[in-house]
């Protein structure tokens, strides 16, 4: 017995458009219904195998994420000879979570009418590697699972009945990857249906703008088309530019030579210009879009194929790093892995975009895809907001990081094409990475330390896209084999210099190489402030701060689940130093912030130190006791005030970056009330910026809220619901850990739990997690039917709080 999934309006539409013969290609969401079986299971790609008693599950699905946690053994623990044991320990790196595989089935109904098209299976990716089964045969898979691939199964269905589609995902051994990468069907599958002989092919479209000025742009598109049916010498394209409102700005129809001999070809499909562009920048992220319309030789239309695209011209140069529309604009970033939270690598658009948000409201305006590719609907995004993305395919050059079952040299050739093609019309992505410290391993090919593998990567890459630089993010250790005083040789073959945390290398190697230009790609939270002042911001690119967003994986040590030195925590609640970062990313926003110094956490990682001040802006101590402050600001000066007595005035120290925008206080007994800090710039009489804490009670009560007043039903669409304790005044109780329970009604679904403690033993699935810091999080996820949703929330000593939400 197998479970059916019937797609009645979808294949309704579609059936009319393949009988008239007047639609492109149709793609319809195979998302929902999925069932999935933990471990391997003999015979499950068999179309007889019973998977009734199976779970269902909807994609995007991570079965890693609610796995129970794997303490490291006795033989793992660190001890006062080895303190960081657990860095090397067999889980640490991937989450403690355990290795192992899943099984996904579900049935397809291929419509009669489907018979004689060109039947496409579609993935977004399966994590780390797949196999694709329709019934019973492998037609399909994926070695390197960050990227999608399409299996043709025209000649393989049974059309006007039922077949049954089977999915292994594995992750494969510890050691093939660094970080938690999560498993399973966790981006998107389709069926994309097409005509048999006449379509545009994977990713067609090429989109430049060469010129991008403000007054005038040229947009050029290449389009590449396959015609297995017509024995003609031209075919007629359609091209309709839009611009970002809808407006039509051009319409052509024009006659592409074929030669007949040439199954598969590339067009220039249009060059145009369009006066007065809307440009494309962090400020103003203007889509246009370019829809192309193939027809066959009788004029009807064989096939459709859109993109967005974004005018901007890029320029680098070693004298002003990167111009954006001839603007110098300095990159502000984050390097992060693609997992979200509770969700783990379920790839939600919804996360994704509040992630987004909140980068942008603290002032980044650039991420580092680290250290593989992420979801196209990710880019989407960063189009959407005005995120400049440095787009990265590898970690290193290695079989072991590359999937761990296909020899990397065999698989780049598949892998580059597919990344490039995929993600070339999207104007966020200002740079190329090819992978990442990689530069002093000796076991890469060819033993030259990276070079000729990065030559011929780069030689590929170039036949897709010349529009972008090309880098690769250097080791800290990776200096010359000849002398540490000079870069390493991969280092001057690339178009970036790209240093993890080296940046005090750039004056030095600019002053040898003067052609070469600087990229901070890894820079350290123990080091904030130095590793930005002491660059020199006219010239080099810019930076990305790794691991800004607390994440699972890569642990320092149990019960750490994973990175803690974000200045986000795993939930997105702000840490302090938060506020420090934002003061001098928006250095033209006055802002002053409380920060109370509570202890030293430094460890050493990848041979940078990491870790640093463990900091909180609560105002709940014992009396008597006195503590260290730091007031952040970009202002001139600071005040501080305890219960409205001031503890004088305290200069913003630019002259030195270990101090900048970070004004200590030493010796503040604590009293309880309030805590208040003032920000005042040279000549103002009032301050330009102010921030108190106050000393909260024990919790009375919860308040709960919302964050998505566009709630789809989608099915895919997600609202995260903030839970936070508070006394009887309305403050945070910091001290509040009582145990949630969730419950839905409606058409909605639990699909993570989550607070900021990245140490807790408690699950981020089910329907349960326990407050920390006075905060908890649980994420809903839409079901395909609007309606009417409600949220209860209750905890011991609290009244049930009920929240009403409705989906559209």
């Amino acid at each position: 017995m197998t479970h059916k999934i019937k797609i009645i309006a979808a294949i309704a539409v579609l059936s009319v458009c393949l009988a008239q013969g007047a639609c492109g290609a149709q793609r319809v969401s195979l998302n929902r219904g999925w069932l999935f079986h933990r471990g391997d299971v003999a015979g499950a790609e068999s179309p007889s195998f019973d998977s009734s008693h199976w779970e269902v599950v909807n994609v995007p699905h991570d079965y890693q994420i609610s796995q129970p946690w794997v303490a490291p053994g006795d033989d793992e623990k660190a001890d006062a000879d080895n303190p960081v044991a657990n860095v090397a320990s067999r889980l640490s790196s991937r989450g403690f979570k355990e290795m192992g595989s899943g099984w996904y089935r579900k049935t397809l109904h291929a419509d009669a009418e489907w018979k004689g098209k060109r039947v496409l299976l579609d993935f977004g990716g399966i994590m780390l590697v797949g196999d694709v089964y329709l019934n019973g045969e492998r037609v399909g898979g994926t070695d390197y699972g960050y990227l999608g691939f399409e299996v043709d199964v025209s000649g393989k269905l049974r059309y006007g009945e039922d077949n049954v589609i089977a999915v292994r995902a594995d992750t494969g051994k510890p050691e093939n990857s660094r970080w938690y990468t999560g498993g399973g069907l966790y981006r998107d599958v389709d069926v994309v249906i097409t005509d048999p002989g006449l379509y545009f092919t994977r990713h067609p479209l090429y989109i430049t703008t060469p010129v991008a000025e403000m007054d005038t742009a040229t947009v050029n598109i290449q389009a590449e088309v396959a015609n297995m049916a017509f024995d003609t010498d031209s075919l007629r394209i359609r091209t309709v530019i839009r611009s970002p409102g809808g407006k039509i700005v051009h319409d052509s129809t024009r006659a592409h030579c074929f030669n007949r001999r040439q199954k598969i070809k590339e067009y220039q499909a249009d060059s145009l210009v369009i006066v007065n562009p809307a440009l494309w920048d962090c400020d103003n992220p203007n889509l246009y879009t370019a829809e192309l319309t193939l027809y066959r030789p009788d004029g009807s239309v064989a096939d459709q194929a859109a993109s967005r695209f974004g005018i901007r011209k890029l320029e680098y140069s070693p004298e002003s790093g990167l111009r954006l529309n001839g603007r110098k604009v300095l990159l502000k970033g984050i390097a992060n892995h693609h997992t979200l939270g509770a969700l783990g690598a379920a790839a939600y658009p919804a996360a994704m975009e509040k992630r987004i948000r909140l980068l942008k409201d603290f002032g980044f305006n650039h991420i580092r895809c680290s250290h593989n590719p992420y979801s196209e609907s990710f880019m989407d995004l960063c189009d959407e907001y005005g995120i400049l993305v440095v787009d990265e395919i590898y970690d290193k050059w290695l079989t072991q990081y590359a999937g761990g079952r296909r020899d990397w040299m065999e698989q780049w050739p598949r892998d580059v094409p597919e990344w490039v093609r995929r993600d070339r019309n999207h104007p966020c992505v200002v740079m190329w990475s090819l992978g990442n410290e990689l530069q002093l391993l000796w076991d890469i090919p060819y033993a030259d330390w990276g070079v000729t593998p990065y030559r011929m990567q780069k030689a590929l890459l170039d036949r897709y896209d010349r529009t972008r630089p090309v880098t690769v993010a250097m080791h800290p250790r990776g200096r010359s084999e000849k002398t540490d005083s000079l870069p390493a040789p991969l280092a001057l073959e690339t178009d970036v210099a790209s240093y993890n945390y080296r940046y005090m290398y750039f004056p030095g190697d600019g002053r040898r190489f003067p052609w070469m230009m600087f990229y901070q790609s890894e820079a350290n939270t123990s080091n904030m402030g130095p590793n930005y002042f002491d660059m020199d911001l006219d010239k080099v690119i810019g930076l990305a701060y790794w691991g800004m967003i607390d994440y699972l994986g890569e642990s320092a040590g149990w019960p750490a689940k994973g990175w803690e030195q974000g200045v986000f925590d795993i939930s997105l609640e702000p840490k302090p130093n938060a506020y420090f970062l934002k003061s001098y990313f928006k250095e033209d926003e006055p802002l002053v912030h409380i920060a109370v110094y509570e202890e030293e956490e430094p460890y050493i990682w990848n041979d940078i130190q990491m870790g640093g001040r463990r900091l909180s802006d609560h105002w709940n101590y014992p009396e008597g006791v006195v503590l260290k402050l730091y007031t952040y600001t970009n202002a001139d000066e600071v005040e501080l005030r305890v219960n409205g007595k001031s503890l004088g005035r305290r200069r913003n120290d630019r002259s030195d970056s270990r101090k900048r925008n970070r004004v200590m206080w030493e010796n503040v007994p604590y009293e309880a009330g309030m805590v208040e800090a003032l920000a005042f710039n040279d000549g103002s009489a009032e301050p330009v910026a102010s921030h108190s804490v106050e000393t909260s009670g024990s919790a009375v009560g919860l308040e709960i809220e919302a964050d998505n007043a566009d709630w789809r039903a989608d099915g895919v669409d997600l609202q995260h619901i903030r839970v936070e304790a508070v006394d009887a005044r309305g403050r945070r109780d910091v001290g509040a850990c009582q145990l949630l329970t969730f419950s839905v009604e409606g058409p909605a679904e639990i699909v993570g739990v989550i607070n900021g403690d990245n140490r807790s033993d408690e699950l981020m699935s089910g329907n349960t997690r326990s407050l920390y810091n006075g905060t908890a999080t649980v994420i809903l996820r839409s079901l395909p039917e609007p309606g009417n949703v409600t949220l209860k929330v209750s905890a011991p000593g609290f009244e049930e709080k009920i929240l009403s939400l409705k989906s559209r």
